[in-house]
């Protein structure tokens, strides 16, 4: 009968039949090919279409008893639906299979796209399943997944002196110095990890290399401890930041929130103010008493292109991002800043109508951003050494921050 070509079947055409006689295999498929031939000419011959990959190799099962055969014919095929249903048709008009009367029936016509749809169906559900079981944590690890969020970073050893320390004190720009391993882990909990405790009065040669290199917040008790180690720290050490606990209050002993609050209340270190002693209160009274006087502010003076922008700006709730000329680089809406500044390089200068948030101050640290010039400044605890901080207050005269 000739090969055929391969065949990706979309139909099977599936027929019964029954023969007055015994007959053989061979017999049903030359009836099927003889008794077809030449109906709807050369195109439709399934001799042809067989050839060609359209009509599949033809399946035939049957059982002959008491000089009878019964059997099923199978046909796979590629064609479109009218053609496989004219094919169907030809194959009932079949009535003499070998030398005995037959009669063929169609059964059904499968469509195996659909089988095979309902079978990809069930499998993708099956995948589903196995995918929404395998990938919903369970209670127990959602849970160990909070605890690991909110729990302390440990305390780690710093230097040749071995100082208790969080993780962050060797790659951060700004440290914060506390009296003890206590205090570090207070700040830890805070969810500062820049911090590292001086532990005694003797400041350790560790702290005092350390200062030379980063921005330094000396963190201590409110009492007469505290007193000393920040007498012995401006000795001995660099130091630009001071913040205190509560009078006679100790840093270990305060919460997450008070910690925040003094922080932000650290006042820049004034060496003179700090080391020179209050006049009595007899030497008070016999100062002349001398009516209060205004100091003015002395403005700073910053290129034009900033001043210009600085005052372009104010009331309109928009930023710009220069670079190191001083040239625009883009404008836009200050509440698209941070997201624009991560995406931007070459940024050199902010000037924006807003605060200054320690947000802002951390990505533009990561940006290589060397000054930031808003309305006001809040919350800026860390205040990286290489960054300037400005308000409109410090260029233009009459704006207050």
């Amino acid at each position: 009968m000739g090969s055929s070509q391969p065949i990706t079947p979309k139909y099977v055409v599936k027929a019964a039949f029954e023969v007055d006689g015994v007959v053989e295999k061979s017999d049903v498929v030359g009836a099927i090919f003889g008794q077809t031939e030449g109906l709807f000419g050369p195109d439709l011959d399934l001799h042809a279409l067989q050839k060609k990959g359209r009509i599949g190799r033809i399946e035939i099962q049957m059982e002959s008893k008491q000089d009878e055969t019964k059997g099923s014919i199978l046909i796979p095929s590629s064609l479109d639906k009218p053609i496989t249903a004219l094919t169907a048709a030809a194959i009932e008009s079949v009535d003499r299979i070998g030398p005995c009367s037959a009669r063929v029936t169609l059964t059904t016509i499968e469509d195996i796209r659909v089988t095979k749809r309902e079978s990809i169906i069930t499998r993708a559900q099956d995948i589903l399943q196995k995918w929404i079981i395998e990938s919903t944590p369970t209670i127990a690890q959602l849970t160990s997944k909070v605890s690991e969020a909110i729990k302390a970073s440990e305390i780690v050893s710093y230097g040749p002196d071995k100082l208790s320390a969080g993780p962050d004190v060797a790659s951060s720009k700004a440290i914060i110095i506390v009296e003890g391993r206590a205090d570090v882990g207070v700040l830890l909990k805070t969810g500062l990890k820049n911090v590292i405790a001086c532990e005694g009065t003797k400041i350790p040669e560790t702290l005092k290399k350390l200062s030379k290199t980063k921005e330094v917040t000396a963190f201590l008790d409110g009492d007469r401890g505290g007193d000393l180690i920040l007498k012995g720290l401006l000795q001995v050490a660099k130091v630009d930041y001071v913040a205190r606990a509560p009078k006679g209050v100790e840093v270990e002993t305060l919460s997450p929130k008070q910690v925040l609050k003094a922080l932000k209340e650290k006042v820049p270190v004034n060496l003179k103010a700090l080391k020179e002693k209050p006049p009595t209160k007899k030497a008070r009274s016999r100062r002349p008493r001398r009516a209060p006087t205004r100091k003015k502010k002395q403005l700073m003076t910053m290129p034009e292109p900033i001043v210009s922008a600085a005052s372009k700006l104010k009331g309109t709730l928009e930023a710009v991002l220069l670079n190191e000329k001083y040239k625009v680089i883009t404008q836009m809406p200050v509440s698209d800043l941070c997201t624009n500044l991560q995406e931007t390089e070459g940024v050199h200068t902010i000037v924006f109508d807003g605060v200054i948030t320690q947000r802002l101050v951390d990505i533009s640290g990561d940006k290589g951003v060397k000054r930031i010039l808003g309305d006001r400044i809040s919350g800026v605890i860390k205040r990286p050494v290489d960054i300037q901080l400005l308000t409109v207050s410090d260029i233009i005269k009459g704006d207050a921050a």
